[in-house]
């Protein structure tokens, strides 16, 4: 074991002495930093994507079958094809951990270095991988003032460092106050909520650039397609979009 791995499992081992973190999926122990608001076995049990999944090419949802891998492209639920984005990914299902996590997010600006790893890793896989600038999905500002903190912003920064690319906080903005999406609403009230409800103010930093959009959850879509539309009315070449979770 290495000298820095031996220093964080004996701070590790410390923390959860002095500190002891419920995981907010099972209740038991959080034992590592890293993991966050759930423990190892629940990180474990949940379902993550890897590039073995197959999925829609555009919208990312889970597809069945068989494809070989140079086919893949090919891959299609049809039922995106109206939308603005060029391509969608999520890291894994809205369930167990990830689920916690993005929950625990709407509370605290920290992104575990777990999650951040996971986004990493989705972010490296084609399409995603040909992104040149990250731009977290923007709050209006009644909603900024009443977190305190924009999480899509917290996971784009935690996403950044690791990718090592540009992010972009300040371009894409929110014009209107929309109300909270419910569970329940169905997509066509979705839709109406967010239509013309982002800007760009700064077209000329998004111009050709291929742009990978990061939220916390991705539902329908409506959301990554309206933001979409604004950045590339603006100039983007393409659009690109990632979350920690999906609906399975």
């Amino acid at each position: 074991m290495g000298f820095v791995k031996k220093v964080n499992t004996l701070a590790d081992a410390g923390l959860s002495l002095v500190f002891p973190q419920a995981c907010a999926v099972c209740g038991g122990s959080v034992e590592a930093r890293a993991d966050g608001f759930a423990c190892g076995m629940c990180w474990l049990k949940t379902r993550v994507f890897g590039a073995e999944d197959l999925v829609c090419w555009k919208c990312g949802a889970p597809a069945r079958g068989v494809v070989p891998e140079e086919k893949r492209e090919e891959v299609r639920c049809r039922r995106c094809d109206a939308e603005h984005y060029t391509a969608a990914r999520a890291c894994g299902a809205y369930e167990g951990a990830l689920r916690a996590t993005i929950l625990a997010l709407k509370r605290e600006p920290h992104a575990p270095a777990r999650l951040a790893r996971l986004m990493f890793e989705a972010q490296r896989r084609e399409p995603l991988a040909l992104a040149t600038r990250i731009v977290p999905v923007p709050l209006s500002g009644d909603r900024l003032r009443e977190r305190g903190f924009n999480q899509a912003a917290v996971l784009a920064a935690s996403l950044a460092r690791l990718a090592r690319l540009p992010l972009d906080e300040w371009s894409l903005v929110r014009t209107t106050h929309t109300a909270r999406h419910r569970a329940g609403m169905d997509e066509r009230a979705r839709r109406e909520s967010v239509a013309d409800a982002f800007a760009v103010r700064r077209p000329r930093l998004l111009e050709n650039e291929r742009v990978l959009l990061v939220d916390d959850v991705f539902t329908t879509g409506a959301t990554a397609s309206a933001c979409a539309s604004a950045l590339k009315a603006a100039g983007a070449h393409s659009v690109f979009v990632l979350t920690v979770a999906r609906p399975a």
